[in-house]
């Protein structure tokens, strides 16, 4: 292996500078594959509303998604699959129950609270990999518009898995089983194990990954709204009782979080979106 000391010149900030680049790239990917949903969001936002021009729309998208902190692609998903509210009215779910935040017992550091989906998203990852042990994993969240599952949240995976796995369907994976039979998915050998596509296993070995574990993020009611997995670079035995147990606290505590997120912080956001619509009736509006 090469030592620090036999390294070029100017080696350490052309990888810096090549790293930069391929964030960069992977983030005007994400941003073109999110275009098409939030093309039509606004062009449901334009007829509904009667505004002058698709940047008037966008424009009151973003100040939504910026007031609860929703992401915009979230927003303009859940725009697309709400109940058409009535414009004449003032409020869009007028016959709406809040509930208070649930609690997620394995934060015993108290980072989440306040409704934020972001933080409550990288406490879940962190407590799933101390519980295996491991130091590769992601979160993925149902997502509702095209169905199976989209990740929302990575660690220690290469920029090859990220990509790949940016959306996932119905099968071809240990997570999309998981989420299919709402139970924990062990994977003790990636390389022999049947659940996955020959794409799919290339890409996670390359990333490192020997074996991995998915747990669905479900409601009471048996509904998937997310997943997360870990990655180990070595081979996986059974997990212990209390891993299991571990791992289902995490599962259901964050499955039912996320549904309340859902029909609250996000429910929040559309009505907000609403009002906006509504005082912005046939006029231009502007970006935050």
């Amino acid at each position: 292996m090469k030592s620090y000391s036999e390294s070029r010149p100017g080696e350490h900030g052309e990888d810096a500078e090549l790293e930069r680049l391929r964030a960069e790239v992977r983030h005007l990917q994400a941003r073109l594959r999110a275009h098409p949903l939030i093309s039509e969001a606004q062009g449901m936002l334009r007829e509904r509303y009667a505004l002058p021009d698709a940047e008037s729309a966008f424009a009151l998208l973003q100040r939504a998604s910026q007031q609860y902190n929703v992401k915009l692609r979230s927003l303009a998903g859940a725009l697309m699959t709400a109940p058409r509210p009535d414009t004449r009215a003032a409020l869009w779910f007028p016959r709406r129950i809040r509930q208070g935040e649930p609690p997620l017992t394995f934060d015993r550091a108290g980072r989440c609270g306040g409704g934020n989906r972001g933080a409550v998203l990288g406490t879940v990852l962190s407590h799933t990999l101390s519980v295996l042990d491991a130091g590769m994993g992601n979160v993925q969240i149902a997502d509702r518009v095209q169905g199976g599952l989209r990740m929302e949240k990575h660690t220690g995976l290469a920029a090859e898995f990220v990509d790949f796995f940016e959306h996932v369907g119905e099968g071809g994976t240990s997570c999309a089983l998981a989420a299919r039979n709402l139970a924990q998915v062990t994977v003790q050998d990636v390389e022999t194990d049947p659940v996955f596509t020959e794409d799919a296993r290339q890409v996670i070995l390359r990333a490192g990954s020997r074996a991995c574990h998915s747990v669905p993020l479900a409601t009471e009611s048996g509904r998937c709204v997310g997943m997360v997995s870990a990655h180990l670079d070595r081979p996986l035995g059974a997990l212990t009782a209390a891993q299991t147990k571990a791992l289902d606290v995490i599962g259901g505590e964050a499955g039912e979080w996320l549904a309340w997120y859902d029909r609250t912080v996000v429910l929040d956001a559309l009505e907000h979106l609403h009002a906006l619509g509504r005082s912005h009736t046939g006029r231009r509006a502007r970006r935050a």
